[in-house]
Protein backbone atom coordinates (compact mmCIF):
# COMPACT_ATOMS: atom_id res chain seq x y z
CA UNK A 1 0.00 0.00 0.00
CA UNK A 2 1.56 3.33 -1.06
CA UNK A 3 1.86 6.28 1.30
CA UNK A 4 -0.76 8.47 -0.39
CA UNK A 5 -3.41 5.75 -0.34
CA UNK A 6 -2.58 4.91 3.27
CA UNK A 7 -2.90 8.54 4.36
CA UNK A 8 -6.29 8.90 2.67
CA UNK A 9 -7.64 5.75 4.29
CA UNK A 10 -6.12 6.66 7.67
CA UNK A 11 -7.79 10.07 7.56
CA UNK A 12 -11.07 8.33 6.86
CA UNK A 13 -10.63 6.04 9.89
CA UNK A 14 -9.90 9.00 12.15
CA UNK A 15 -13.01 10.69 10.78
CA UNK A 16 -15.08 7.63 11.64
CA UNK A 17 -13.95 7.34 15.27
CA UNK A 18 -14.19 11.11 15.76
CA UNK A 19 -17.77 11.14 14.49
CA UNK A 20 -18.47 8.13 16.71
CA UNK A 21 -17.22 10.07 19.77
CA UNK A 22 -19.03 13.30 18.89
CA UNK A 23 -22.29 11.42 18.46
CA UNK A 24 -21.85 9.76 21.85
CA UNK A 25 -21.28 13.13 23.51
CA UNK A 26 -24.23 14.77 21.78
CA UNK A 27 -26.65 11.97 22.65
CA UNK A 28 -25.44 11.34 26.23
CA UNK A 29 -27.68 12.26 29.15
CA UNK A 30 -25.05 12.82 31.86
CA UNK A 31 -22.99 16.03 32.18
CA UNK A 32 -19.90 13.93 32.94
CA UNK A 33 -20.03 12.59 29.37
CA UNK A 34 -21.74 15.44 27.54
CA UNK A 35 -19.77 18.30 29.10
CA UNK A 36 -16.63 16.79 30.62
CA UNK A 37 -15.85 14.29 27.87
CA UNK A 38 -15.16 11.39 30.25
CA UNK A 39 -15.28 8.82 27.47
CA UNK A 40 -13.28 6.82 24.96
CA UNK A 41 -14.06 5.51 21.48
CA UNK A 42 -12.00 3.10 19.46
CA UNK A 43 -12.15 1.23 16.17
CA UNK A 44 -10.82 -2.33 16.14
CA UNK A 45 -10.00 -4.78 13.37
CA UNK A 46 -11.39 -8.32 13.09
CA UNK A 47 -8.65 -9.52 15.49
CA UNK A 48 -9.86 -6.99 18.13
CA UNK A 49 -6.68 -4.92 17.77
CA UNK A 50 -7.20 -1.19 18.23
CA UNK A 51 -6.52 0.52 14.92
CA UNK A 52 -7.69 4.05 15.63
CA UNK A 53 -8.97 6.09 18.55
CA UNK A 54 -10.98 9.28 18.79
CA UNK A 55 -9.08 12.41 19.79
CA UNK A 56 -11.52 12.99 22.66
CA UNK A 57 -11.45 11.06 25.89
CA UNK A 58 -9.03 10.05 28.62
CA UNK A 59 -5.88 7.86 28.42
CA UNK A 60 -7.19 5.74 31.28
CA UNK A 61 -10.23 4.88 29.23
CA UNK A 62 -8.82 4.65 25.73
CA UNK A 63 -5.78 2.53 26.54
CA UNK A 64 -7.89 0.30 28.81
CA UNK A 65 -10.40 -0.02 25.99
CA UNK A 66 -7.58 -1.31 23.80
CA UNK A 67 -7.25 -4.28 26.16
CA UNK A 68 -10.97 -4.60 26.91
CA UNK A 69 -11.91 -5.52 23.35
CA UNK A 70 -9.77 -8.65 23.43
CA UNK A 71 -10.92 -9.43 26.97
CA UNK A 72 -14.59 -9.34 25.96
CA UNK A 73 -14.02 -11.57 22.95
CA UNK A 74 -12.05 -14.02 25.09
CA UNK A 75 -15.32 -14.58 26.97
CA UNK A 76 -17.54 -14.65 23.91
CA UNK A 77 -16.91 -16.70 20.78
CA UNK A 78 -16.75 -14.22 17.90
CA UNK A 79 -18.04 -16.92 15.53
CA UNK A 80 -21.37 -16.89 17.38
CA UNK A 81 -21.92 -13.12 17.09
CA UNK A 82 -24.69 -11.81 14.85
CA UNK A 83 -25.52 -8.44 13.30
CA UNK A 84 -27.16 -6.31 15.98
CA UNK A 85 -25.28 -7.97 18.86
CA UNK A 86 -23.77 -5.64 21.46
CA UNK A 87 -21.46 -6.87 24.24
CA UNK A 88 -21.20 -5.15 27.61
CA UNK A 89 -19.16 -5.35 30.82
CA UNK A 90 -17.95 -3.15 33.65
CA UNK A 91 -15.70 -5.82 35.15
CA UNK A 92 -12.82 -3.74 36.60
CA UNK A 93 -10.18 -6.32 35.65
CA UNK A 94 -11.42 -6.58 32.07
CA UNK A 95 -11.99 -2.95 31.23
CA UNK A 96 -11.31 0.41 32.88
CA UNK A 97 -10.76 -0.41 36.52
CA UNK A 98 -14.02 0.34 38.35
CA UNK A 99 -17.74 -0.29 38.07
CA UNK A 100 -18.63 3.23 36.93
CA UNK A 101 -16.86 2.69 33.60
CA UNK A 102 -19.00 0.55 31.32
CA UNK A 103 -17.51 -0.81 28.12
CA UNK A 104 -19.67 -1.61 25.10
CA UNK A 105 -18.37 -3.48 22.05
CA UNK A 106 -20.31 -3.92 18.80
CA UNK A 107 -19.22 -6.20 15.94
CA UNK A 108 -19.19 -4.54 12.52
CA UNK A 109 -20.50 -6.85 9.81
CA UNK A 110 -19.95 -6.59 6.06
CA UNK A 111 -22.27 -8.97 4.30
CA UNK A 112 -22.04 -12.06 6.48
CA UNK A 113 -18.73 -11.66 8.29
CA UNK A 114 -17.14 -9.45 10.95
CA UNK A 115 -14.65 -6.92 9.61
CA UNK A 116 -14.10 -5.02 12.85
CA UNK A 117 -15.52 -3.78 16.13
CA UNK A 118 -16.66 -0.43 17.48
CA UNK A 119 -15.95 0.09 21.16
CA UNK A 120 -16.65 2.73 23.77
CA UNK A 121 -16.06 3.22 27.48
CA UNK A 122 -17.73 5.99 29.45
CA UNK A 123 -18.03 6.98 33.08
CA UNK A 124 -21.64 6.61 34.19
CA UNK A 125 -23.16 8.90 36.79
CA UNK A 126 -24.01 6.12 39.24
CA UNK A 127 -23.67 2.36 39.50
CA UNK A 128 -25.29 1.80 42.89
CA UNK A 129 -23.33 0.64 45.93
CA UNK A 130 -21.11 3.00 47.88
CA UNK A 131 -20.85 5.74 45.28
CA UNK A 132 -17.78 7.43 43.84
CA UNK A 133 -15.76 7.60 47.07
CA UNK A 134 -13.02 5.37 48.42
CA UNK A 135 -14.74 4.09 51.57
CA UNK A 136 -15.91 0.64 50.48
CA UNK A 137 -14.12 -2.25 52.18
CA UNK A 138 -14.17 -4.65 49.24
CA UNK A 139 -15.31 -4.62 45.64
CA UNK A 140 -18.73 -6.07 46.43
CA UNK A 141 -19.70 -2.92 48.34
CA UNK A 142 -18.90 -0.71 45.37
CA UNK A 143 -21.86 -1.29 43.08
CA UNK A 144 -23.38 -3.40 40.32
CA UNK A 145 -21.00 -5.86 38.65
CA UNK A 146 -21.94 -6.61 35.03
CA UNK A 147 -20.13 -9.66 33.63
CA UNK A 148 -19.49 -10.06 29.91
CA UNK A 149 -22.88 -10.56 28.29
CA UNK A 150 -25.06 -9.31 25.48
CA UNK A 151 -26.76 -5.98 25.98
CA UNK A 152 -28.48 -6.55 22.63
CA UNK A 153 -28.99 -9.89 20.90
CA UNK A 154 -29.55 -9.53 17.15
CA UNK A 155 -30.87 -6.03 17.75
CA UNK A 156 -33.22 -7.03 20.59
CA UNK A 157 -32.52 -5.55 24.05
CA UNK A 158 -31.70 -7.89 26.91
CA UNK A 159 -34.75 -6.95 28.97
CA UNK A 160 -33.63 -8.92 32.04
CA UNK A 161 -30.29 -7.11 32.16
CA UNK A 162 -31.98 -3.76 31.59
CA UNK A 163 -34.31 -4.40 34.55
CA UNK A 164 -31.41 -5.46 36.79
CA UNK A 165 -29.47 -2.32 35.94
CA UNK A 166 -32.43 0.00 36.48
CA UNK A 167 -33.22 -1.45 39.91
CA UNK A 168 -29.62 -1.24 41.15
CA UNK A 169 -28.65 2.36 40.33
CA UNK A 170 -29.74 5.73 41.68
CA UNK A 171 -30.01 7.43 38.29
CA UNK A 172 -31.57 4.80 35.99
CA UNK A 173 -32.78 7.22 33.33
CA UNK A 174 -29.34 8.81 32.94
CA UNK A 175 -27.56 5.45 32.87
CA UNK A 176 -29.92 3.91 30.33
CA UNK A 177 -29.72 7.05 28.22
CA UNK A 178 -25.93 6.97 28.26
CA UNK A 179 -25.92 3.26 27.39
CA UNK A 180 -28.17 4.08 24.45
CA UNK A 181 -25.66 6.73 23.36
CA UNK A 182 -22.88 4.14 23.44
CA UNK A 183 -24.89 1.71 21.33
CA UNK A 184 -25.83 4.45 18.87
CA UNK A 185 -22.21 5.49 18.46
CA UNK A 186 -21.37 1.89 17.53
CA UNK A 187 -24.09 1.87 14.86
CA UNK A 188 -22.64 5.07 13.39
CA UNK A 189 -19.16 3.55 13.28
CA UNK A 190 -20.50 0.46 11.54
CA UNK A 191 -22.34 2.50 8.90
CA UNK A 192 -19.33 4.71 8.23
CA UNK A 193 -16.84 1.85 8.02
CA UNK A 194 -19.01 0.03 5.51
CA UNK A 195 -19.36 3.25 3.53
CA UNK A 196 -15.56 3.58 3.48
CA UNK A 197 -15.23 0.02 2.16
CA UNK A 198 -17.83 0.75 -0.52
CA UNK A 199 -16.11 3.97 -1.53
CA UNK A 200 -12.67 2.40 -1.96
CA UNK A 201 -13.68 -1.07 -3.10
CA UNK A 202 -12.50 -2.90 0.04
CA UNK A 203 -13.84 -6.24 1.21
CA UNK A 204 -12.55 -5.53 4.73
CA UNK A 205 -9.91 -3.50 6.57
CA UNK A 206 -7.50 -6.35 7.33
CA UNK A 207 -4.76 -5.14 4.96
CA UNK A 208 -5.25 -1.54 6.10
CA UNK A 209 -5.08 -2.41 9.80
CA UNK A 210 -1.99 -4.57 9.30
CA UNK A 211 -0.24 -1.69 7.54
CA UNK A 212 -1.21 0.89 10.17
CA UNK A 213 -0.33 -1.28 13.15
CA UNK A 214 2.97 -2.49 11.64
CA UNK A 215 4.09 1.02 10.72
CA UNK A 216 3.12 2.39 14.14
CA UNK A 217 5.03 -0.33 15.95
CA UNK A 218 8.08 0.08 13.75
CA UNK A 219 8.15 3.85 14.25
CA UNK A 220 7.81 3.48 18.02
CA UNK A 221 10.63 0.94 18.20
CA UNK A 222 12.83 3.20 16.06
CA UNK A 223 12.20 6.10 18.45
CA UNK A 224 13.18 3.92 21.43
CA UNK A 225 16.35 2.72 19.67
CA UNK A 226 17.56 6.33 19.51
CA UNK A 227 17.61 6.54 23.32
CA UNK A 228 20.62 5.54 25.44
CA UNK A 229 20.07 2.06 26.80
CA UNK A 230 19.99 1.33 30.51
CA UNK A 231 17.75 1.39 33.57
CA UNK A 232 16.59 4.68 35.06
CA UNK A 233 14.73 5.15 38.33
CA UNK A 234 11.97 7.48 39.46
CA UNK A 235 9.68 7.82 42.49
CA UNK A 236 6.66 9.87 43.53
CA UNK A 237 5.16 10.21 47.01
CA UNK A 238 1.72 11.64 47.68
CA UNK A 239 -1.12 11.47 50.19
CA UNK A 240 -4.56 10.13 49.36
CA UNK A 241 -8.01 10.31 51.03
CA UNK A 242 -7.79 9.50 54.70
CA UNK A 243 -4.20 10.75 54.94
CA UNK A 244 -2.49 7.55 53.77
CA UNK A 245 0.82 8.12 51.99
CA UNK A 246 1.47 6.24 48.76
CA UNK A 247 4.84 5.80 47.09
CA UNK A 248 5.17 4.74 43.48
CA UNK A 249 8.63 3.58 42.38
CA UNK A 250 9.61 2.76 38.81
CA UNK A 251 12.62 1.25 37.12
CA UNK A 252 12.39 2.20 33.44
CA UNK A 253 14.59 -0.05 31.29
CA UNK A 254 15.33 1.12 27.76
CA UNK A 255 16.23 -1.80 25.54
CA UNK A 256 17.83 0.01 22.61
CA UNK A 257 18.57 -3.20 20.75
CA UNK A 258 14.99 -4.46 20.58
CA UNK A 259 13.34 -1.07 20.69
CA UNK A 260 11.40 -1.78 23.89
CA UNK A 261 10.77 0.02 27.17
CA UNK A 262 10.02 -2.02 30.28
CA UNK A 263 8.52 -0.26 33.30
CA UNK A 264 8.87 -2.11 36.62
CA UNK A 265 6.93 -0.94 39.73
CA UNK A 266 8.88 -3.06 42.22
CA UNK A 267 9.18 -1.27 45.59
CA UNK A 268 5.87 0.62 45.30
CA UNK A 269 3.36 0.72 48.15
CA UNK A 270 1.36 -2.39 48.88
CA UNK A 271 -2.40 -2.80 48.54
CA UNK A 272 -4.66 -0.36 50.38
CA UNK A 273 -7.73 -1.15 52.49
CA UNK A 274 -9.40 1.81 50.78
CA UNK A 275 -10.83 1.86 47.27
CA UNK A 276 -7.74 3.38 45.64
CA UNK A 277 -6.21 0.15 44.30
CA UNK A 278 -5.48 0.08 40.58
CA UNK A 279 -6.08 -2.88 38.27
CA UNK A 280 -3.24 -3.79 35.86
CA UNK A 281 -5.08 -2.61 32.71
CA UNK A 282 -5.47 0.90 34.16
CA UNK A 283 -1.85 0.94 35.33
CA UNK A 284 -0.79 -0.12 31.84
CA UNK A 285 -2.99 2.59 30.31
CA UNK A 286 -1.26 5.43 32.13
CA UNK A 287 2.17 3.82 31.85
CA UNK A 288 1.92 3.69 28.07
CA UNK A 289 0.50 7.20 27.98
CA UNK A 290 3.45 8.60 29.96
CA UNK A 291 5.94 7.01 27.58
CA UNK A 292 4.03 7.77 24.40
CA UNK A 293 3.28 11.42 25.26
CA UNK A 294 6.97 12.04 25.96
CA UNK A 295 8.59 9.94 23.27
CA UNK A 296 6.53 10.18 20.08
CA UNK A 297 3.17 11.89 20.69
CA UNK A 298 2.59 12.51 16.99
CA UNK A 299 2.34 8.81 16.17
CA UNK A 300 -1.09 7.16 16.10
CA UNK A 301 -2.11 5.51 19.34
CA UNK A 302 -3.00 1.94 18.50
CA UNK A 303 -2.07 -1.68 19.12
CA UNK A 304 1.20 -1.22 17.25
CA UNK A 305 2.50 1.85 19.07
CA UNK A 306 1.53 0.37 22.45
CA UNK A 307 3.19 -3.02 21.85
CA UNK A 308 6.84 -2.03 22.56
CA UNK A 309 5.97 -0.74 26.05
CA UNK A 310 5.97 -3.52 28.64
CA UNK A 311 4.86 -3.58 32.26
CA UNK A 312 6.17 -5.48 35.29
CA UNK A 313 4.12 -5.43 38.48
CA UNK A 314 5.00 -6.96 41.86
CA UNK A 315 2.43 -9.42 43.12
CA UNK A 316 1.45 -7.32 46.14
CA UNK A 317 1.18 -3.72 45.02
CA UNK A 318 -1.32 -0.84 45.01
CA UNK A 319 -1.12 -0.72 41.20
CA UNK A 320 -1.73 -4.47 40.79
CA UNK A 321 -5.11 -4.85 42.47
CA UNK A 322 -6.29 -8.37 43.17
CA UNK A 323 -9.83 -9.55 43.75
CA UNK A 324 -11.66 -8.59 46.01
CA UNK A 325 -9.73 -5.34 46.59
CA UNK A 326 -11.84 -2.15 46.50
CA UNK A 327 -11.04 -0.12 43.37
CA UNK A 328 -13.80 2.49 43.16
CA UNK A 329 -11.44 5.49 43.38
CA UNK A 330 -8.62 3.86 41.40
CA UNK A 331 -7.93 7.12 39.55
CA UNK A 332 -6.55 8.70 42.74
CA UNK A 333 -3.45 6.50 42.44
CA UNK A 334 -3.72 5.62 38.77
CA UNK A 335 -3.38 9.21 37.57
CA UNK A 336 -0.08 9.50 39.48
CA UNK A 337 1.40 6.53 37.59
CA UNK A 338 3.02 8.76 34.91
CA UNK A 339 5.04 10.89 37.32
CA UNK A 340 7.72 8.43 38.53
CA UNK A 341 8.05 7.32 34.90
CA UNK A 342 8.57 10.91 33.76
CA UNK A 343 11.19 11.43 36.48
CA UNK A 344 13.06 8.40 35.15
CA UNK A 345 12.75 9.61 31.55
CA UNK A 346 13.95 13.08 32.61
CA UNK A 347 17.41 11.52 32.90
CA UNK A 348 17.26 10.63 29.22
CA UNK A 349 14.98 13.14 27.47
CA UNK A 350 14.76 16.08 29.93
CA UNK A 351 13.29 18.45 27.36
CA UNK A 352 10.37 16.13 26.58
CA UNK A 353 8.90 15.59 30.04
CA UNK A 354 6.99 17.71 32.54
CA UNK A 355 7.30 18.27 36.27
CA UNK A 356 4.82 16.70 38.67
CA UNK A 357 1.35 18.12 38.42
CA UNK A 358 -1.59 17.94 40.78
CA UNK A 359 -2.24 14.38 39.65
CA UNK A 360 -5.71 13.01 40.09
CA UNK A 361 -8.73 15.17 39.48
CA UNK A 362 -10.75 15.85 42.61
CA UNK A 363 -14.09 14.13 42.35
CA UNK A 364 -17.24 14.92 44.27
CA UNK A 365 -20.56 13.15 44.52
CA UNK A 366 -23.59 14.82 46.07
CA UNK A 367 -26.73 12.93 46.99
CA UNK A 368 -29.92 13.95 48.72
CA UNK A 369 -33.39 15.44 48.29
CA UNK A 370 -34.11 18.97 47.09
CA UNK A 371 -36.58 21.46 48.59
CA UNK A 372 -39.40 19.97 46.53
CA UNK A 373 -38.72 16.45 47.79
CA UNK A 374 -37.15 15.28 44.52
CA UNK A 375 -34.11 13.01 44.99
CA UNK A 376 -30.84 13.89 43.27
CA UNK A 377 -27.50 12.21 42.71
CA UNK A 378 -24.79 14.16 40.97
CA UNK A 379 -22.83 13.14 38.01
CA UNK A 380 -19.21 13.17 39.01
CA UNK A 381 -17.68 16.53 38.29
CA UNK A 382 -13.95 16.98 38.04
CA UNK A 383 -11.75 19.74 39.36
CA UNK A 384 -8.13 19.85 38.39
CA UNK A 385 -5.13 21.45 39.99
CA UNK A 386 -2.15 22.87 38.13
CA UNK A 387 -0.15 21.03 35.51
CA UNK A 388 3.60 20.71 35.97
CA UNK A 389 5.87 23.06 34.05
CA UNK A 390 7.73 21.99 30.92
CA UNK A 391 11.29 22.56 29.79
CA UNK A 392 10.25 25.50 27.60
CA UNK A 393 6.83 26.54 28.89
CA UNK A 394 5.00 27.17 32.16
CA UNK A 395 2.49 24.62 33.38
CA UNK A 396 -1.13 25.15 32.42
CA UNK A 397 -3.45 26.26 35.22
CA UNK A 398 -6.45 24.18 36.31
CA UNK A 399 -5.64 21.48 33.75
CA UNK A 400 -4.90 17.98 34.87
CA UNK A 401 -2.19 15.90 33.25
CA UNK A 402 -2.66 13.04 32.49
CA UNK A 403 -6.42 12.69 32.28
CA UNK A 404 -7.53 15.52 30.01
CA UNK A 405 -11.10 15.47 31.37
CA UNK A 406 -12.82 18.84 31.51
CA UNK A 407 -14.69 20.23 34.50
CA UNK A 408 -18.41 20.46 34.03
CA UNK A 409 -19.25 24.20 33.92
CA UNK A 410 -20.79 25.50 37.14
CA UNK A 411 -23.73 26.89 35.18
CA UNK A 412 -24.58 23.41 33.93
CA UNK A 413 -24.28 21.93 37.41
CA UNK A 414 -26.43 24.62 39.00
CA UNK A 415 -29.06 24.04 36.32
CA UNK A 416 -28.94 20.26 36.78
CA UNK A 417 -28.76 19.92 40.57
CA UNK A 418 -29.70 21.96 43.66
CA UNK A 419 -26.14 23.22 44.11
CA UNK A 420 -24.95 26.81 44.50
CA UNK A 421 -21.30 27.75 43.98
CA UNK A 422 -19.89 30.45 46.24
CA UNK A 423 -16.61 30.75 44.33
CA UNK A 424 -14.66 29.23 41.46
CA UNK A 425 -11.44 30.99 40.53
CA UNK A 426 -7.74 30.37 40.02
CA UNK A 427 -5.54 30.18 43.11
CA UNK A 428 -2.85 32.54 41.85
CA UNK A 429 0.70 31.74 42.90
CA UNK A 430 0.00 28.11 43.86
CA UNK A 431 2.21 26.78 41.06
CA UNK A 432 5.84 26.18 42.02
CA UNK A 433 8.45 28.78 41.05
CA UNK A 434 11.15 28.01 38.55
CA UNK A 435 12.60 28.99 35.23
CA UNK A 436 9.13 28.04 34.14
CA UNK A 437 6.51 28.02 36.91
CA UNK A 438 3.95 25.31 37.47
CA UNK A 439 0.30 25.88 36.66
CA UNK A 440 -2.00 27.26 39.35
CA UNK A 441 -4.71 25.30 41.09
CA UNK A 442 -8.17 26.68 41.72
CA UNK A 443 -10.45 27.46 44.64
CA UNK A 444 -14.01 26.21 44.65
CA UNK A 445 -16.76 26.67 47.21
CA UNK A 446 -20.33 25.38 47.17
CA UNK A 447 -23.37 24.54 49.27
CA UNK A 448 -26.61 22.75 48.51
CA UNK A 449 -29.96 24.44 47.87
CA UNK A 450 -31.92 22.15 50.15
CA UNK A 451 -33.52 22.29 53.58
CA UNK A 452 -32.72 18.64 54.29
CA UNK A 453 -29.53 16.73 55.18
CA UNK A 454 -27.52 15.49 52.19
CA UNK A 455 -24.60 13.13 51.56
CA UNK A 456 -21.13 14.13 50.38
CA UNK A 457 -18.52 11.86 48.82
CA UNK A 458 -15.20 13.48 47.99
CA UNK A 459 -11.77 12.31 46.91
CA UNK A 460 -9.11 15.01 47.34
CA UNK A 461 -5.39 14.26 47.35
CA UNK A 462 -2.09 16.00 48.03
CA UNK A 463 -3.36 17.77 51.14
CA UNK A 464 0.00 17.35 52.93
CA UNK A 465 2.57 18.22 50.27
CA UNK A 466 2.37 19.62 46.78
CA UNK A 467 3.72 18.26 43.49
CA UNK A 468 7.51 18.21 43.18
CA UNK A 469 9.40 20.54 40.91
CA UNK A 470 11.88 19.20 38.38
CA UNK A 471 15.47 20.20 37.56
CA UNK A 472 15.63 22.79 40.34
CA UNK A 473 12.02 23.99 40.07
CA UNK A 474 10.07 24.54 43.30
CA UNK A 475 7.21 22.40 44.52
CA UNK A 476 3.63 23.44 43.92
CA UNK A 477 1.33 24.27 46.85
CA UNK A 478 -0.58 21.51 48.61
CA UNK A 479 -4.34 21.33 48.38
CA UNK A 480 -6.94 22.39 50.95
CA UNK A 481 -10.23 20.71 51.77
CA UNK A 482 -12.56 22.27 54.34
CA UNK A 483 -16.10 21.92 55.60
CA UNK A 484 -17.43 25.08 57.26
CA UNK A 485 -13.89 26.45 57.45
CA UNK A 486 -12.43 23.39 59.21
CA UNK A 487 -9.82 21.28 57.41
CA UNK A 488 -10.92 17.71 56.84
CA UNK A 489 -8.70 14.75 56.01
CA UNK A 490 -11.11 11.85 56.43
CA UNK A 491 -13.23 12.14 53.30
CA UNK A 492 -15.41 9.05 53.59
CA UNK A 493 -19.10 9.53 52.80
CA UNK A 494 -20.61 11.89 55.36
CA UNK A 495 -23.96 13.44 56.18
CA UNK A 496 -24.08 17.19 55.63
CA UNK A 497 -26.52 19.75 56.97
CA UNK A 498 -28.47 22.20 54.74
CA UNK A 499 -26.29 25.22 55.55
CA UNK A 500 -22.91 23.43 55.35
CA UNK A 501 -20.37 24.86 52.92
CA UNK A 502 -17.59 22.94 51.21
CA UNK A 503 -14.40 24.77 50.25
CA UNK A 504 -11.37 23.41 48.45
CA UNK A 505 -8.16 24.56 46.82
CA UNK A 506 -6.61 22.15 44.35
CA UNK A 507 -2.79 21.78 44.31
CA UNK A 508 -0.49 23.79 42.09
CA UNK A 509 1.91 22.15 39.62
CA UNK A 510 5.67 21.83 40.15
CA UNK A 511 8.07 24.27 38.50
CA UNK A 512 10.75 23.32 35.96
CA UNK A 513 14.35 24.51 36.28
CA UNK A 514 15.95 26.89 38.75
CA UNK A 515 14.62 30.44 38.59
Amino acid sequence: MDGVELQILWSNLIGIVSEQARALQRIAFSPIVREAGDLANGLFDEKARMVAQAVTGTPGHINSLAAAAKNLLAHCDADTLKPGDVLITNDPWMSAGHFFDITVLSPIFRKDRIIGYAGSTIHHSDIGGYGIGSGARDIHEEGLWIPVMKLYDAGKPNDTLFQIIRRNVRTPDALMGDLGAQVSSGIIASDRLNALCDRYGLDDISELSEEIIARSESATRDAIRKLPGGTYHGASTFDVPGGQTIELKTAVTIDSDNGEIIVDFEGSSGPSNMGINVVPAYTHAYTTFAVRSSLNPDLPNNAGSLAPIKLKLPDSCVVNAKYPSPVNARHVVGMYVPFPILKALAQVIPDQVIAEGSGAVWTIQIQGTDKDGKPFTSSMFNYSGGMGARATKPGISAVCYPTGVSAVPVEVLEASYPIAFTCKELEHGSGGDGKFPGGDGQRIGYRMRTDRPWLLNTIPSRLKSGPEGLKGGKDGAAGVFQINGVSVEDTRKREMQPDDEVFMITPGGGGYGAA
